[in-house]
Parts: structure tokens; sequence; C-alpha cells
């Protein structure tokens, strides 16, 4: 684990990086700040080192940036309690993304004053004597930066006052955006190959980033740039630049970068690989494993070190983890019975800070297409089983009150269940109709019965905005309360993850599938990815020990030709609810073909018939806007600030 250092270079920055917040929390005050003076002594360089990994918190665990990354593609849309924040995001005519959309800046927030910090420790640590190893700590986290920016909103600053790439100690209130290929070729892939050549192979710190780390983020570069040259679908960028290599290479060329590089990482994996199931990469009790090779941390042991009360109440603000808030339904409202002969309704699912529940937001929720569609193979593939909460669970013997002795509720078909019972379950798939009731029903939500069943049932055709399967992958592991109910309302102290070894097969695959060649093809390389995940050894669901392997189904069932459809569904089921979504699928200029339309239920509990929403995806729209806040702080005419933002906002 990173110890992070809470002072943060807040005040070497230029002026246009001022923001205003979310409109759900208050603002936030400063705890701590450090000048450029820390710049000035080898130990001052040291010491702002840990702010670098601690900016990842600001994104990674940040439930608006998950809003930011996931809704308005084909895996969300937005949940019955969702403010603004998600439901402009979502496309649908619910509001419209602007310049003065939180989520969407994000990233400029986030990034440029980590950038200045790098920029710092860059330019000033050779002269005392910092090693290169360290300093390229420093790029590494310039160029993911970097590679954030020009992802999300296209070319983007090099100059923060004093000259490209250099540190700036003077507030200036001019700026001039640099192009795509100049923020890549001056920026990223110098940064990511100086960090390949000097960063050790082994991390310096639990958690460090490494030269497979810097191999990873350099070989998705690539092929991000070799797609940007290539530009199928005719999407814009902006500042507006011929698609042409600054170096004279081609896409061609970089998609075979790409896969050169991943395949490095993949041959050279150092202290990473992959874990033996999917349920290993995400069961809370192996966080930090092997195939997680950056994360943004956190800790339930230290108030100081995880910037926040692990046992107080989560601010739902940075630097806090609360994305798996988002996509958690209330299903505090479910009822049981604590009479068999008269209903008498109990809160049988108790708040509980345990991987399956915690705390409930109600602002996303997965589409209807992503269960019967991404994840239709929920036999052999673990991946649903291993993304989802499909079965809620009876816990009210742990409340502390007088249900505490109560053993046995009454629940559907007026049958018995008891602690640790299936209370509610999400079917598989609609080859049976619950018989639902009007409304809410007994059970407070609105869920269906089936012949025989003692717990209440939803079909996926039946999924709404209210009542949806939750994201176990991301969700509260905690181990000091294990008999109550612990404190769900806390921030996760769960890590988040960033990067993950996986990805190396599928930049390969996505670059092969593109035309790069080499020693494994794009089928090979999937199949690798899914004859892991064939094999199970825990079955969420039935809370249960389950052995299988499956994998060779799974490598059966894989198409002969691969394409970048097939990547971007393997994709999803693979890292549904990381942050990676929409970035996928500017990359691959998918995104209006992919979330043009979804289905989801009402609002309202008992809705259970699927609503065909049409969303409205322009070309510009590839693109997010440049903030508000930084246009209000350049001092510019009217016409300059216009060319500085993107066209269409």
């Amino acid at each position: 684990m990173i110890h992070l250092n809470k002072k943060l270079v807040l005040g070497a920055i230029f002026l246009s990086l001022t923001f205003t917040g979310c409109n759900e929390i208050l603002d936030e005050q400063p705890r701590s700040i450090y000048t450029v003076d820390y710049f000035s002594s080898a130990d001052g360089i040291n010491q702002s080192i840990p702010s670098l990994y601690r900016h990842l918190r600001l994104l990674y665990g940040n439930g608006y940036f998950m809003s930011n990354c996931q809704n308005g593609t084909d895996e969300s849309t937005f949940a019955q309690s969702a403010d603004g924040n998600f439901r402009e995001l979502d496309m649908s005519g619910n509001g419209n993304v602007n310049s003065n959309t939180f989520p969407t800046s994000m990233v400029w927030g986030a990034a440029f004053p980590n950038i200045n910090t790098a920029n710092g420790i860059i330019e000033k640590g050779p002269g005392f004597s910092v090693p290169e190893s360290l300093i390229s700590e420093a790029r590494f986290f310039r160029a993911f930066d970097y590679f954030m920016l020009v992802q999300t909103y296209g070319g983007v600053p090099l100059d923060l006052g004093s000259g490209e790439l250099k540190f700036n100690i003077n507030p200036i209130t001019t700026s001039v955006r640099n192009t795509v290929p100049e923020v890549y070729t001056k920026a990223v892939f110098p940064d990511l190959k100086k960090a390949v050549d000097n960063l050790p192979a082994n991390p310096r710190i639990t958690g460090g980033v490494t030269k497979n780390v810097a191999r990873l983020f350099l070989a998705k570069a690539y092929l991000t740039y070799g797609w940007w040259l290539q530009n199928p679908n005719n999407i814009p960028t902006y500042p507006d630049v011929a698609r042409t290599d600054p170096d004279g290479h081609n896409a061609q060329w970089y998609f075979q970068q790409a896969y050169d590089v991943a395949m490095a990482g993949i041959t050279n994996p150092g202290l990473y690989a992959l874990q033996p199931t999917f349920y290993d990469v995400n069961e809370g009790s192996k966080d930090r494993n092997s195939e997680c090779m950056l994360y943004a941390d956190h800790t339930q042991s230290s108030s100081y070190y995880n910037e926040s009360d692990p046992v107080g109440f989560g601010s739902g603000w940075a630097p806090d983890n609360f994305a798996a808030w988002m996509q958690t339904w209330n299903y505090t409202a479910i009822k049981s019975s604590s009479s068999a002969t008269t209903f008498t309704g109990v809160s049988s699912v108790q708040r509980e800070a345990a991987q399956p529940l915690g705390r409930p937001w109600v602002r996303m929720a997965p589409t209807i297409g992503v269960i019967k569609n991404t994840f239709a193979d929920k036999t052999n593939d673990s991946r649903y089983d291993g993304t989802f909460v499909t079965t809620y669970r009876g816990n009210w013997n742990k409340n502390g009150t007088g249900l505490t002795t109560v053993p046995v509720l009454y629940n559907a078909n007026n049958l018995p269940v008891q602690p640790g019972g299936a209370i509610l379950s999400f079917l598989n798939d609609d080859s049976q109709t619950p018989a639902y009731p009007s409304g809410s029903g007994n059970n407070g939500v609105g869920a269906g019965t089936l012949p025989g069943r003692a717990d209440w049932v939803v079909a996926p055709n039946g999924i709404s905005r209210i009542v949806y399967p939750g994201l176990w992958k991301i969700g509260t592991y905690r181990t000091d309360d294990p008999n109550g109910l612990g404190y769900p309302n806390a921030g996760l102290t769960r890590p988040f993850n960033v990067a993950k070894f996986s990805e190396f097969y599928f930049i390969a695959a996505e670059a092969a599938v593109k035309g790069a060649s080499g020693s494994m093809t794009a089928r090979d390389l999937i199949n690798v990815i899914r004859a892991r995940a064939g094999k199970w050894k825990f079955n969420n669901a039935q809370n249960t020990t389950f052995t299988a392997d499956n994998s060779a189904a799974m490598i059966a069932a894989t198409p002969a030709s691969i394409t970048i459809d097939y990547i971007l569904a393997e994709r999803s089921r693979e890292y549904y609810g990381e942050f990676y979504r929409w970035y996928d699928l500017v990359r691959t200029q998918k995104w209006g073909d992919y979330a043009a339309t979804y289905q989801i239920g009402g609002a309202s509990y008992g809705n259970h018939t699927p609503q065909t929403v049409t969303r409205n995806i322009q070309a510009f729209h590839y693109l997010r806007p440049i903030p508000q806040g930084q246009l209000n702080a350049m001092e510019v005419s009217d016409d300059i600030k216009a060319k500085y933002q993107n066209p269409g906002y």
C-alpha cells in the first residue's frame, strides 16, 4: 500500500484550472498545501511523488467519473434517483451535455494540477541527483494524464505558462491548445517510452508504477492514436488538424507498435499475472492481487491515509471511493412478513457493509440489453455472476434490534425464509414470466412470484430504473464487523483498479484485428481471457463454493474470425463497471452505433414494461466540452474563448 502524503501541490498551476463543484456536494476545503519551495530540495521532490498516486482518487472510485465513463453508453442509463449530472450524460433528452456539465469537466480538473507537479519533479529532480527511475514515475503520470485529456477533449495545452512541458509557478490567464498529434508525439509517447526504459520491473513500493505498467499505457496510447489517424467514421477532431503523424508513420505502424508492446508486456510479466478465475480478480479479500497493476488505494485502518473516516459517513465525493453506490438500488425497501397468517412487512435485507450490498444511491442502472445480450451466457461464463448482484439475501438477524432473534420470516408464496436465504432474485432469462403485483405489492418493490419459490423474482425484461441487479465486483468489502451490519455508509476502503494485466491481451487482440501480426492471433489472445472466464470457484448467486471448468466450451464458442465488435463485447463482459466503456466506444468510433437506443423499465415500483429510449449522439459529442471554469478564468476576447471551446458546445 502507498502511504499518501496529504500535502498537495495546489498553488503552482495556472489560474484557468478553477472549477465549481457538483451540485450534490459542498465545496471541499483544502486540508493543507505546500508551495513551489518544496521543489528546491531532493527531499521536497521525493515528498511530492506520493501526490501523483493520490490524484488517482479524484477520478477512480469517484461515482461521478463513473457516470462520465458509463452513462450514455450501451452499459448504463440513469436510475430513479438521478439528478442532472446523470440525466444529461444519458444523451436522451433529459438535459444536454454542455460546458457546465460537471462530470465531463472532471478529467480537466484532476489532470492539470498533477501534470504541473510532474513537470516540477521532472525539471528539478536531476539537479538534486534524484534518480531517473524515480523521475520516471512522474513521467508516467504526466503521460497518463495527457493521455486521459487527449482522449476526452482532443488537443490540450502543453504549455501551462512557462513553456511546453515546463514547471509553471506563475498564475496566468491565457492558454493555447496544442493539436492531438502534438500531445501524443511531444508528451504521451516520449514520457511513456522513457518510463518503460527506466522504471523498475518490480515496483519500488507496493502499488507503485513499473516498466510493465508503462508498457500497458504505451500500448494503449499507440492503439488509440492509430484509430485517431485512421478515423474510419470521419469523426471531427479539435483543434482542427490533418490526420497525419509528425513522425511520418501511418495508422498501421501504430497498430503494430501497440501489438508489439502489449506482447512484450505479456511475455515479460514481472510480478504480474492473470488470476486463476474471474472471481479471484474481484473478490474483496483478494484485492491488490497480481493482476491489478495500478489502483487508487484506500485503507480501513487509518483516517489519515484513507483521507476520510473509514467508519463515519462517506462524503459522496473524492477522494472517497463511492462508485459502487451509484448503481446500487434501494434493496432495503424489500419486505418480508413477520407473520405466517397476515402479511406484516419487515425489511428483511438491511443495509450492510458487504460486497453484495452497501449504500444505495440509485443514480445509475444497467440497460436490459446488458443483462440479456452482453451477458447472454450465464452458464459457462462466470463473468455475469462475478459482476452483478443477482440474489439479495436476508440479514435481518444482524440489525441489533428485536429482529436479531427472529429465526424465520415469510416471503413469496408465504413460504418461510431463514437468515442468509434468498429474499429477491433476478432471473437469468425470460423463459419464465413472474406473476407481478400491481404497483409495489406486499414486497414493497413490485417483484413477482413463481410457483414453489420462496424468493421474490424479477425477470430480465422486468428490470427498471428503480429495481435492477447491483454491482458486486466493485462493492463494499470490510473485515471489521463480521457478525453485524458494519459501516455501510462510509466510503469504500477497497482500492479501485485503474489498470489490469488482462488488458494486454485485449490491446494486442484489437491491434491484430486492425492488421498487426505476431506470434498470437486475435482469437488466440481473446481465448486466453475467455478460457479463464469459464473457470468457476464460487457462485455468488447461490452463495456457495462451485467448482467448474467450462473453458473448453468458452473457447469452442469463440468465433473463428474476431471483429472489433466481438472485442468490444468481450471488453464489456470483462470490465463492466470499471470506467472503460465510453473511452472504448470513442476510440473505436462505435459509440453512436452501440448506444443509439436502449431498453429499461420505468422509475416506479411495479413498472416491468420495457421502454425503448432513443439517444441523440452527434459526431461532435465524441469530444467532451472544455469546462466553463476554464473559459471563465481566461482573460481573453470572446472570439478566442469561442475558438478554444470544442465545436458543438
